[in-house]
């Protein structure tokens, strides 16, 4: 079995692991969008990866090629990725990207549960978002999942209330709990009706939540400015569509009338 191969073991400061996973965890890409806006915007620097030969099927996520006038010039097999960045003065963040696996969950849940043994590290926040019945126009609503109410109370999430299949966030977020970690699972709901990929409002409400759990410093304005376009860009897209119109007055009388 192929796992993880780390290129540099760092020197962390209190840190805490911040992951996101491409596929039925991530509407939008708002919650991998989070982590790589993180690792830029706070210069990560990239430690290790998983190996992706177990954990895929390549009919179903294959990999990528590009080709300029009949010569190959990239090739790239699905990955995940893991980063250090500072958090702020005194603590470390582990940022984690990558897809959804297909194959032994089991065996690929051990890998992450290893790195996180190996760095010490106590406290995961693992991000994520959904499709709902929302309002395009209002502030992007962040749920959660803890382990703990009283980190829960903490945050000023809405809790979640679900029975049903789980994604490999759902898988982690339970592993790591029964290891003794801090948990925070956090989810931006964003409305189904648009198709807007990736969306900066989504990954926006993931960070400004993610910040008052981990403590993290990052400049949000280039993201601010994404998520004010993108919101001007679904409001034209809105009121050209009489039939899409119609749907959000139907919604926002729902939500006057609760």
């Amino acid at each position: 079995m192929t796992g993880l191969r780390v290129s540099a073991q760092p020197e962390l400061r209190a840190p805490t692991l911040v992951l996101a996973l491409e596929g039925w965890n991530d509407a939008g890409e708002a919650a991998t969008t989070a982590v790589r806006y993180i690792a830029k915007q706070n210069s990560g620097e990239r430690f290790a990866e998983l190996d992706c030969e177990d954990y895929y099927d390549f009919t179903v996520r294959r990999p990528r090629v590009e080709v300029d006038a009949g010569v190959y010039h990239r090739f790239e097999w699905p990955t995940n990725e893991f980063f250090h960045a500072p958090a702020n003065a005194e603590s470390d963040i582990v940022l984690g990207v990558g897809v959804e696996p297909h194959l032994r969950w089991r065996t690929f849940s051990d890998q992450i549960i290893g790195l996180v043994d190996d760095l010490g590290i106590h406290k995961v926040a693992l991000l994520g978002a959904y499709l709902a019945e929302v309002l395009y126009s209002r502030p992007v609503e962040v749920s959660g999942v803890a382990s703990s109410k009283e980190l829960l109370a903490k945050l000023a999430v809405q809790p979640t209330t679900y029975h049903g299949p789980t994604g490999m966030i759902g898988v982690l977020g339970h592993r790591l709990r029964e290891r003794g970690c801090e948990v925070a699972s956090l989810w931006a709901g964003l409305p189904h009706y648009v198709n807007v990929s990736p969306n900066p409002r989504g990954s926006l409400a993931l960070i400004e939540k993610l910040s008052e759990f981990v403590g993290l410093r990052v400049d949000l304005e280039p993201l601010r400015r994404a998520a004010a376009e993108c919101e001007e860009r679904v409001s034209a897209m809105v009121a050209g569509d009489p039939e899409l119109s119609e749907y959000v007055r139907q919604l926002k009388r729902r939500e006057f009338a609760q």
